[in-house]
């Protein structure tokens, strides 16, 4: 899965992709993600990527023409659909992910100020992907979230192919959220681990978990 992500702050993500599962699974040639930096595509002197809303109001938004050509040039290698995160899109559901983590590649754009200028997403965007009802200074946390989401879903990134099947929200739970999970000690403060996990009953512990699925 090959992601391209646009961002005029590439170091906000590079961190949390330098390590744990992802980073193995860049390593191991399962996940591809590429920066890039519409400051680069600027033709503004002073590399300026923000202006005044027409209309008045506060805050900037992200000028059109270094999007327009950053976005252009990521299409020439990579032909997946444009993603563009905000806090008005569909939001981001695990059967969503599930459908994502299917594609050969993605175009993720990250806003910043107060969005970006209306005729990007008009002209260039194909869908608008909220990852909850609450708005962030940009789209980098929300882009991460979608990547880890659907990386995990990807064959050989987990290592258990079985591990992400049971997930909270996925087909096997129906939509619902996991049962409680427990590991050693078998009694913490007092609390001890149900019996029916330590029966090693099989029929039973599968009854109990789906039981306690909230």
């Amino acid at each position: 899965m090959r992601f391209d992500i646009i961002t005029i702050f590439p170091s906000l993500c590079e961190g949390y992709l330098s390590d744990s599962i992802l980073k193995k699974a860049i390593d191991n040639n399962l996940v591809e993600v590429h920066f890039h930096n519409p400051r680069d595509y600027t033709e503004d002197k002073h590399k300026k990527v923000d202006d005044t809303p027409y209309g008045g109001g506060a805050g900037m938004v992200m000028t059109p023409q270094p999007l327009y050509d950053c976005i252009n040039k990521v299409k020439e290698s990579n032909k997946g659909p444009i993603v563009y995160m905000s806090p008005t899109g569909k939001e981001l559901v695990q059967k969503k992910v599930q459908n994502m983590s299917k594609l050969e590649s993605i175009i993720i754009l990250c806003g910043r100020y107060e969005g970006i200028d209306q005729r990007v997403i008009d002209l260039l965007v194909d869908e608008e992907i909220s990852v909850g009802q609450y708005v962030l200074t940009g789209g980098e946390l929300p882009a991460l979230i979608m990547i880890d989401a659907i990386s995990r879903l990807i064959p050989g990134v987990l290592g258990d192919e079985a591990s992400h099947q049971t997930d909270s929200f996925s087909d096997y739970l129906e939509g619902k959220k996991q049962h409680p999970v427990y590991t050693k000690p078998e009694v913490f403060e007092g609390l001890e681990v149900p019996e029916v996990l330590r029966s090693g009953h099989h029929k039973n512990i599968e009854d109990w978990k789906q039981e306690n699925t909230k």
